[in-house]
Order: C-alpha cells, then sequence, then structure tokens
C-alpha cells in the first residue's frame, strides 16, 4: 500500500509516493508542457524564463514559419525538435504526450505572445484531460513590438486610452459584433492582425467611422533585421502596401496616437500627488 503526496521544488513538480510497508519514499518526476511565446522576431526578445525552458526541455516543437530559429541555439544536443508548420492539431498533440509519458519536458514555442492568435486553447485542453500539465509564458507581441520599433505609445493623454487589437474576417469568422467597422465606430488606438493582404477591405471598413486622414502605419516583420515600416494615412496606406508588395507577417497601427499631438501624462505632473510622491 502506498501514500501520494506533491513537492513543488523550483519549476519542478515531484509525486512522492511512500511505501507504507518500508516508509521510504519513491520520486517520480512529472514532466511538463511549456507554451512559449518567443517574442515578434529579434532572439534577445525572448524572457529569459523563455530561454531556460526550451535549452533544458527534451522535447521542443516551434512554430518554423514564424519563429525565429535562433530562439533555440543553446538546446540540448538530444533534444528533440519538430517544426509546427508541417504538423496537424493531432500531429502536435500526439508528440507532445508521447514526449511526457517518456518523462520529458516539452516547450512548445509559438510566435509574439501565445494568448494572442496563438491557437493555444486547442492545444491545452485535450492535455490537461489527460492530467498532462501545462504552463503558459506571455512573450512580446508583433504589435506592441511595432510600436516599439516607431517610438510610439497606443495610449496617449487627451489621443486615446483604449487599444483595440483585431483582424479581419477571412478563413477564420469574426463575430458580427467585433466587425471591423463597428470596432472603428471607437476610433481608438488599434492594432489590426493577419490582415494585410486585404488592405482594401480594411480601409473601407475603417473609413466608415474614422476620417481619411487619420495616420496609419504598417510594420512588416517587426523587429528582424527586414523590417520594413510604411507611414500614411488611410487615404494613402493600400497604395503605399501595393507598391511594396506587403501581403503578410504586418501589423496595421491605426490611430491619433501615431500622430504627434498629446497632453503630457500627470504621472510626472510635479503638481501631481501619488502615493509616492507628493505634488508641488
Amino acid at each position: 500500500m502506498t501514500g501520494v503526496g506533491v513537492r513543488v521544488l523550483y519549476r519542478f513538480v515531484l509525486i512522492i509516493e511512500i511505501e507504507k510497508s518500508t516508509n521510504k519514499e519513491r520520486v517520480v518526476y512529472m514532466a511538463k508542457v511549456y507554451f512559449i511565446g518567443a517574442g515578434p522576431g529579434d532572439p534577445e526578445l525572448l524572457t529569459i524564463k523563455g530561454k531556460r525552458i526550451i535549452d533544458s526541455s527534451g522535447v521542443i516543437i516551434y512554430a518554423g514559419s514564424l519563429v525565429n530559429a535562433a530562439v533555440l541555439e543553446g538546446c540540448k544536443e538530444d533534444a528533440k525538435i519538430y517544426n509546427s508548420a508541417s504538423m496537424n492539431l493531432d500531429e502536435v498533440l500526439e508528440v507532445t504526450v508521447n514526449a511526457i509519458n517518456e518523462g520529458k519536458d516539452v516547450a512548445r514555442v509559438h510566435t509574439g505572445d501565445p494568448s494572442i492568435y496563438g491557437a493555444i486553447r486547442e492545444q491545452i485542453d485535450p492535455l490537461e484531460e489527460q492530467s498532462i500539465e501545462c504552463e503558459v509564458i506571455p512573450g512580446v507581441s508583433s504589435f506592441t513590438a511595432s510600436a516599439a520599433a516607431m517610438k510610439k505609445e497606443f495610449t496617449l493623454p487627451n489621443v486615446s486610452q483604449t487599444v483595440i487589437c483585431t483582424r479581419m474576417e477571412g478563413r477564420t469568422p469574426v463575430p458580427e459584433e467585433e466587425a471591423l467597422e463597428k470596432l472603428a465606430s471607437h476610433k481608438a488606438s488599434m492594432a489590426i492582425f493577419l490582415s494585410v493582404g486585404m488592405i482594401d477591405k480594411v480601409i473601407e471598413k475603417l473609413t466608415v467611422h474614422y476620417p481619411v486622414t487619420t495616420p496609419v502605419a504598417i510594420v512588416q516583420r517587426a523587429t528582424w533585421p527586414d523590417q520594413k515600416i510604411l507611414i500614411g494615412t488611410l487615404e494613402n496606406i493600400a497604395q503605399k502596401v501595393a507598391s511594396e508588395n506587403i501581403t503578410k507577417q504586418a501589423q496595421i497601427l491605426v490611430g491619433d496616437f501615431l500622430g504627434d499631438e498629446y497632453e503630457l501624462s500627470k504621472l510626472y505632473d510635479k503638481s501631481f500627488t501619488h502615493m509616492f510622491r507628493e505634488g508641488k
């Protein structure tokens, strides 16, 4: 007869089985699946934790069509590496479950941040149904990397305090109440994913509410060596996109936050009092 206890040591979960007849402990290591955001491209934007997990995992499954393979440098020599670009969901889950059954941690490496268009729920749910432990390690999303590349701030005082992340409807439908023209009615700062190949339709829907003079930026492959930035307005950006032949891997940023008119924040206003500073 045995008793079972659980101890958490750093990143390891140990199942402790105690043999009642001898009162001796037997340690059983439980492998784990880590969904890691690799960031937008620059491998130095990978988090320290994400890098540590990749380097120590026995199996790595990465989205090779989007993730910079440089983030894999330093992994274990005997690590098994799979490119999920050529795999379907069943195949990804099969590799993952087999690795866990062999006692190997799995680094499931996604582009950007896994929580945004990462398709992680459809992987995590069936794994957890099999009592496989999962953890999500966030990463830098392409929409924040795009703003950083332009040295812009989505939430400028008296300009916009709201950021809308969305996409155009394509093969993946968008709920009717989230149609682009309806979201545009807020005239907030907007980051549009996965839609540059439909730029004409994007402009048509945005101009239902945004003035045609609204600033727009296209940032292709943010933080990669071949990063490209186009700046224009809703009136002329489609022509610029066409002339540069940008059809994929680009963020569409929309809003007056791209302009130069804004108020200074209260945060550093010398007359503003908060819990760490008395106003003068």
